[in-house]
């Protein structure tokens, strides 16, 4: 079970955005992934919980930021109920969607296990809600993945499997790059694994 911090910031000037404390695991049923989040100077911020299926579709996703709620899972589409900090207002939302996504490393593993790509094969278009910081606001978006190389790296537990994709956002056009091993981002816009305490998982 891998556990340990990122750091988020801004991928455009790096100001510091907070961390967040994760551990994640395979299971029977799929992947899970646990986080809190603190701001720079540590307070509490939020909070993911996103459970996905041996396909890398959304089960169960529960989100907490500035006290607003999201709860979501892939039906119909994929669908979720948002909650206001007064606990007054839910609004529910759906979308012909693959999956969910947002700042939080655990959308860029659970799209790379919805997609299944391998190196050298064409990009693959999927179609995402994201929601947005501070108050989780969703937006849909359209990517295209690539996986572009799968490279062994040596460590003091042995070889280490790390997958280079490449992100396209096809509503601006900008590309980026991610460096994921297992279920670990190594590297990101706006994400930095600065503490792992555990090897990451590999997935069968």
């Amino acid at each position: 079970m891998p556990r340990g911090r990122y750091s988020l910031h801004d991928p455009h000037d790096r100001t510091p955005l907070g961390e967040e404390h994760f551990h994640c695991a395979p299971g029977p049923s799929g992947w899970r992934y646990v986080s809190q989040i603190t701001t720079p100077s540590g307070d509490h911020a939020g909070s993911v919980d996103l459970a996905v299926d041996e396909l890398g579709r959304p089960i169960r996703l529960e989100l907490h930021a500035a006290s607003w709620q999201i709860r979501g899972a892939a039906i119909d589409g994929v669908t979720w109920v948002r909650t206001d900090p007064t606990g007054t207002h839910a609004t529910e939302g759906n979308v012909p969607a693959h999956a969910f996504t947002g700042t939080s490393p655990a959308f860029l593993i659970a799209t790379t296990r919805l997609l299944r790509l391998t190196p050298g094969s064409p990009a693959t278009r999927v179609r995402l809600v994201a929601f947005t910081d501070p108050v989780l606001a969703p937006r849909t978006t359209d990517q295209s993945w690539a996986l572009l190389r799968s490279e062994a790296h040596a460590t003091d537990n042995g070889p280490l499997m790390v997958d280079e994709y490449q992100v396209n956002a096809l509503e601006t056009g900008e590309q980026h790059q991610i460096h994921i091993a297992g279920d670990v981002v190594l590297s990101a816009p706006g994400i930095e694994l600065e503490h792992l305490e555990t090897p990451p998982s590999a997935f069968p």
